[in-house]
């Protein structure tokens, strides 16, 4: 394996599949069975999930709630998504842990990275909800905040479409796929993979970014075992 520990990032949207908001079942499924593939390939497996399908902080603000307290809300939101998902890979008998960055001890164990890696090492797969539990930071950062935190060898970031183009694929047919690129010529192009201080973060770290298409069902298996799926910030 290329890949022994891994910090996947998924986003708030990518749940709500052909929904407006919220949550499809169906997606919640598909992901919770490729986690579970994945783990039983011997993969360590973190996960970092938004909260975007449910509430986002910047956009709240334009409707008059502060950023502050609409990135709390965000926060909120993310935890929701992190109790469907550990629900959802329990089902499928994989052991899980739930941990938080805002303390909600009802809910969720506080994140101490010592406790997340040996949950990792014990074969859980450890979703981290909150964010990192400020304000003005996004679930990107999170990801690569906690990539660092649990000594990830890669971040995956889950996305809908199957790599970096040098321009929207969704919106210009004629985009061009990266299969690999620096993490500055990420920054200069502004190619938007992840916010900035996520990429700044896993350049300092000297941590890959691995971008592809979550929504296609198998593809976190294919990217952990074969070559050319995705693309790689290094």
């Amino acid at each position: 394996m290329k890949y022994k520990r891994i910090l996947l990032k998924l986003s708030g949207e990518a749940l709500m599949g052909e929904r407006e908001y919220g949550i499809d079942p169906k997606m919640l499924e598909q992901f919770a069975l490729d986690v579970v593939a994945s783990a039983a390939l011997g993969v360590e497996i973190g996960i970092v999930v938004g909260g975007g399908n449910i509430y986002r902080g910047v956009s709240g603000s334009i409707d008059g709630i502060s950023r502050i307290q609409g990135d709390q809300m965000g926060m909120l939101a993310t935890m929701i998504n992190a109790l469907a998902l550990q629900n959802a890979i329990e089902a499928k008998g994989l052991y899980t842990r739930l941990m938080s960055a805002v303390t909600m001890s009802e809910f969720a164990e506080p994140f101490i990275g010592r406790k997340a890696v040996r949950h990792l090492e014990k074969g859980r797969v450890v979703i981290f909800g909150c964010g990192t539990g400020n304000p003005f930071f996004t679930t990107d950062t999170a990801a690569a905040l906690r990539a660092v935190e649990i000594d990830a060898d890669a971040v995956f970031k889950g996305t809908r479409v199957d790599g970096i183009y040098d321009s929207d694929p969704e919106k210009n047919l004629n985009a061009i796929r990266i299969p690999a690129i620096s993490y500055m010529e990420v920054l200069q192009k502004n190619l938007r993979v992840m916010d900035l201080t996520a990429i700044t973060l896993c350049q300092e770290n000297q941590l890959p970014i691995v971008v592809f298409n979550m929504n296609q069902k198998g593809n976190l298996q294919r990217v952990l075992t074969e070559d050319g799926v995705g693309s790689v910030v290094h």
